[in-house]
Order: structure tokens, then sequence, then C-alpha cells
């Protein structure tokens, strides 16, 4: 990395992806290093959302007639995100109801077992345990480093008994880039589905679902796609989306929703057989902004911002000699860098109450994560005044 004269990192002299800057006024007001966990609200996301109310207050009950639309036009601006075929994704309100419609496909006879890491987000875990009381075998593979992911070992524990593979693309505590396709080629060998969890790549790595083969993949809008909460999506393999019959279903789910046919589910055969009630349609229009913007720049020239501003953030925990949690090679390294040091916990609390916003995990420290809208020189501040805070 460049430097000045002084040592420090150079300020980067072509950033072209600031021109998108002002769309997110909230971040003359902070520094915001936590697009990982909470992406920036985009301005437009408030216009976004009295549209919303607007429809709401003065259409009543015809107002659904663009909302319902508005789940496909929703679904359409993450497929160009993910390179996925049209007519592939539906929205949801989150992983975790993501991974219960999945789990309430299969069946655990003679394909008990379902394989993930002992470094999976705790609430995909909670979903895929209690599958147990439905006779699944749930097999977590152990990290010992605490860090990364060993896929080989995760592939030795992929057999013929195999059914799910439900796993992270990007670790959401350390930032490592799991090696999806030596992954997927061992599932696919003996006949089980990888569930991709993109929460932490979508909108900073770029994806497509297609190239990686997987069987579904599934994500949110909270963190880099800036669009909040609420907006959860699921990827479904054209040839496998009227092959499964969830049992965690509801009325959208219906061939002919507004039929209200009774007693037993009527699927429909498009992917949204894997709806279920009502849908949030708020959380819609709230994501909108930050899907379309995303969408815009591409994802491939974030990507390319993203490592170069980590690289300056681990210069500076090099520099101050903490412990890096995340890797340090940029094709294993996702959006965020980690790092930890005696009081950590402390330090993050009063770097939030400052405005310099990141966040804490237990075992791995600190967690940041610049994005297209980060000046350079915000992550130098950002270290400062922890400097200033640690005295």
């Amino acid at each position: 990395m460049a430097t000045t004269a002084d040592g420090t990192p150079a300020p980067l002299v072509d950033d072209p992806l600031l021109t998108w800057r002002p769309k997110f006024p909230a971040l003359e007001h902070c520094v915001h290093m936590i697009s990982h966990s909470l992406g920036c609200v985009p301005a437009k996301a408030e216009e976004d959302l009295a549209e919303y109310f607007d429809l709401w207050a003065k259409r009543s009950i015809t107002a659904w007639d663009e909302w319902i639309p508005e789940l496909g036009r929703a679904a359409a601006r993450l497929e160009k995100i993910l390179s996925a075929p049209p007519g592939t994704v539906t929205m949801h309100p989150n992983v975790s109801t993501v991974m219960a419609v999945l789990a309430s496909c299969f069946d655990y006879g003679e394909r008990p077992k379902v394989v993930y890491e002992s470094l999976m987000f705790p609430s995909v875990s909670y979903v895929w345990k209690a599958e147990e009381r439905r006779g699944a075998e749930v097999v977590v593979v152990p990290c010992p480093d605490g860090k990364t992911v060993d896929a080989d070992a995760l592939c030795a524990a992929i057999d013929e008994r195999t059914i799910a593979v439900p796993i992270q693309h990007v670790v959401f505590g350390t930032g490592f880039i799991q090696d999806v396709k030596k992954i997927v080629a061992r599932a696919r060998q003996v006949g089980a589905h990888v569930i991709l969890d993109c929460y932490q790549s979508v909108g900073t790595l770029p994806l497509d679902v297609v190239d990686l083969g997987v069987s579904f993949a599934c994500g949110g809008s909270v963190k880099y796609l800036c669009g909040g909460p609420g907006a959860g999506w699921l990827y479904v393999r054209p040839d496998l989306i009227d092959k499964l019959e969830p049992r965690v279903t509801g009325w959208f789910a219906n061939a002919h929703p507004f039929a209200f046919t009774m007693p037993g589910q009527t699927y429909a055969d498009t992917v949204m057989r894997y709806q279920n009630g009502t849908p949030a349609i708020a959380a819609l229009y709230q994501a909108r902004a930050g899907h379309t913007i995303i969408g815009e720049i591409g994802v491939a020239r974030i990507r390319e911002k993203s490592l170069a501003l980590t690289a300056r953030a681990i210069a500076h925990v090099d520099e101050l000699g903490f412990t890096l949690s995340s890797p340090r090679e940029p094709a294993r390294r996702g959006g965020s860098v980690v790092f930890d040091f005696v009081g950590a916990a402390d330090v993050c609390r009063e770097l939030n109450r400052r405005r310099f916003f990141c966040d804490h995990r237990p075992g791995v420290g600190i967690r940041i994560a610049p994005h297209f809208y980060t000046k350079a020189e915000e992550v130098d501040l950002f270290f400062a005044e922890m400097k200033k805070i640690r005295g």
C-alpha cells in the first residue's frame, strides 16, 4: 500500500465511487465502519417508504394492486445482483424464515444428515438443530482455529446420507470466504443440496449463483445492500423450483391465492411456491433504493475498492500490533476486517458512543467494514480515534 512521507497510508488518488456518497447524507455525521452489520441508509429510502404509505393512505385495499407487483420487482433487482435467471428469486422477511421453509421441504429417512460448519451464524443453526425433532442428524464440522473453515473437512463429512449442506459464503465472525465450489462439487457428487447463506457477501463480493452451482442461496438486505431489515430473499435453482413442497407454507404459495381454496395446499409452479403468508411489503419499498444503487454500480467495482480499503485497515492493525482475526489474503477476505486486543469490547462501546460505528464479537474482536461510499481517510480517522481512546 502506498504511503506518504511520514509513513501513513496515502489517500486513494482516484475514487469514482464517491460520486454515490451524496445519496447517503447520514455519512456526514459519523464514521460508518459497520456496513457488514448495518449498511448506511440511502436518502431515497425515505421517499420510497413515503410512496408505500401514500398508497396505503389513498388507495386502501386497492394498494395491493401495486404492492403485490413490488414482490416481483424486488426479486428482479436481486436477480441482477446475484446473476440469477429471471423468476428464480422470491422475497422473505429474513434468513431464518428461508431456512425454515427449505428445511420443511425435506424428509429424513434414508438421508438424515445436515452438515455445516461450527462457525455458522447461530440463527441458522437453531433452525437446523430443531429439525432433529423430525429425524434429522445434524453434523457440525469443527473449526479448530475459530476463524476459518477447512473445506476438505467439511467435504469429508458429506456423504450419501446427507440431504442438506447449509453454509455461509463468507463467515460472519471473521470475513473468511469459503471454497463454495469445492463443497458444491462434493455435495452434488452424492446428491445433497448446498444452501448458501450470502448475507456477508451479497453487495460486496461478486456473486453468480448459477456458476457456483448451489441448489439454493439466501440472504438479506440489512448489510452491504443498504436496505435495512425485513427484505430477505431466496434463490432456487431453476430445475428444483417445481420439485419440492414446503411444509412451512401459506396462502401466497398457492397457485391461485385469491381463490381461497381449502383445505390442502395447491402449490404454485413458480418460485412463489416457496412463499408463505402475507409478505412484508413495506420492507421491499425500504430496500428498493439500496438494491438499485448496488445494481447500478456493479459489485465488481465495489469489490475492487473494498479490497483496497480493507488492506488499508490491515496496515493500521499491523502498525498497532493487534491480532488480525480475518484473512490477510485478498482471495480469502470478504468485506470486513476483524481484529482483537485486550479491552477491545470496551473500546468498541466508546467508539460507537463517539459515532465511529463498529461492532465486537466474542473470540474475534472488533469488526469493521468500509463500503463503496467510504472515504479512504475515514479508515485512518477510525484508527486515530481508537488510539485516542486507548491512550
